[in-house]
């Protein structure tokens, strides 16, 4: 199928009818997705503020433990699934073919990744609860539950973009972020205090969304010609291997220092958590700017125009860098006080410029990678994310013996080996003559690991 029969079929509606605005290869409806990833956001911020007023830092120490540990293995797994399923539905809808023989045979694929997610953890349940968990075994379990929400809730994503529902999209996201956020807010003034309660509304909050919107009747697919696993697996692989290992990357920060610590440093590592949190600020608004500009963006990667998309590319790298910038100064320069207003403090001036710093660089090695996956370097971005994760692994374990110092310098020095495998990639896609085409540019833009 060509370019110009994926925007003319994009340009039309959920229903089949046929839209009066511009072709482009997502519906105008991006921009509640933005808007979910906002509200999505907010209420991650809030969460960690509300759960510390309710559990204080140390107890809530398990939480971070899971909230990170879970955003380091759904979204590196069911990322692409999403990904893929919504490319293969927006394929069929532009070819008038029902979507359901899609979902049906990717289904069995995303259970078989669930239950291998399950298995490892309840192999591992032993180690996980003793050295991540502080010995609740309930949280554990809590992390064996958000396998169960957060594949169906990938897989509802992948249909409502495929199907062009951007607002249901953008709802579920939102309602994610809302309905853990008020979960918790209800258990602080009710009293409770029990661990396992807060880890339990972590997990099980994207089954909100998912009941909202399958009322709805967003989630409903047409039967249609039988589907093969080559519709939905083309770049799957590649996109699995660099999902996992930048949403390994994204979160292995605080899974370190969580690692690392003592047992009595509990307090320590909530408040890296905290930190690694307001460091994702720039990260945040950066994911919501590129979901509104998807559908440009995609309709300038459509003409196949290497230049013209080297142009924009460039405009794209000039705003990403300043603000990477203006994060990493402005966390030098009232980092401390709004840490201290925010959560109580905890860490230093330099701790907050390292994470900011590595939080820029993460975000400037993303867009760079999206622009490889634009060119269909998919595999180059599985490889740079592998060389990131690597040099985390060896500068956490040999730089300093400072317990904050080795791992911020991990991640300032991963984000940068990254950087740079991402930057020979495209070197090498352009000097190959790759053009860019609206379906890698789509899996670009969306293949982003941070999830919340």
């Amino acid at each position: 199928m060509t370019n110009e029969q994926r925007l003319s079929s994009a340009g039309d509606s959920a229903d089949g009818q046929v839209s009066d605005s511009p072709r482009i290869p997502l519906p105008e409806g991006t921009i509640p997705v933005a808007i979910g990833l906002v509200i999505s956001g907010v209420a991650s911020y809030a969460f960690f503020k509300v759960g510390q007023q309710a559990l204080g830092k140390e107890d809530f120490k398990p939480i971070v433990a899971l909230w990170f540990t879970t955003f380091a293995l759904v979204p590196g797994f069911f990322m692409p699934v999403e990904q893929e399923v919504g490319r293969a539905l927006a394929h069929r809808r532009a070819l008038n073919q029902g979507g359901r023989p899609v979902v049906q045979k990717v289904l069995p694929l995303m259970l078989g990744m669930m239950a291998f997610l399950m298995i490892v953890v309840i192999a591992a349940s032993g180690w996980i609860t003793n050295d991540l968990f502080e010995g609740y075994g309930l949280v554990t379990l809590a992390l064996v539950f958000a396998f169960m929400s957060y594949a169906p809730f990938h897989l509802a994503r992948g249909i409502c973009s495929g199907s062009g529902r951007f607002p249901p999209y953008g709802l579920l996201m939102g309602l994610d972020g809302i309905t853990r956020t008020a979960g918790c807010i209800i258990l602080w003034l009710a009293g409770v205090d029990v661990i396992g309660a807060y880890a339990l509304v972590v997990v099980l909050a994207p089954l909100v969304g998912i009941v909202v919107v399958l009322s709805m009747g967003s989630l409903h697919t047409d039967d249609g010609p039988p589907a093969e696993f080559s519709e939905i697996t083309p770049n799957l692989g590649w996109l699995l291997g660099g999902s996992i290992l930048a949403a390994a990357l994204v979160n292995a920060g605080p899974l370190g220092i969580d690692i690392l610590a003592s047992a009595d440093e509990a307090a320590k590592v909530t408040a890296f958590g905290n930190g690694v949190l307001l460091s994702r600020v720039p990260l945040f608004l950066f994911q919501a700017v590129q979901a509104a500009l998807l559908p440009r963006l995609a309709r300038l990667a459509a003409k196949g125009d290497l230049g013209e998309f080297r142009t924009g590319f460039r405009h794209l790298m000039v705003v990403v860098v300043g603000v990477a910038v203006v994060g990493t100064v402005g966390s030098f320069l009232v980092g401390p006080p709004v840490l201290d207003y925010v959560y109580d403090g905890g860490l230093d001036r330099r701790t907050l410029t390292l994470l900011a710093l590595a939080s820029g660089l993460y975000m400037i090695a993303l867009a760079t990678s999206q622009a490889v996956i634009a060119l269909q370097g998919h595999s180059f971005v599985t490889y740079g994310w592998a060389a990131g994760m690597a040099t985390f692994l060896l500068v956490t374990a040999y730089s300093s013996d400072d317990l904050y110092l080795r791992v911020e310098l991990g991640l300032v020095t991963a984000s940068t080996a990254a950087l740079i495998v991402f930057a020979l990639g495209l070197r090498q896609r352009v000097a190959a003559g790759a053009t860019p085409d609206a379906e890698s540019m789509i899996d670009g833009i969306l293949d982003n690991p941070l999830e919340a």
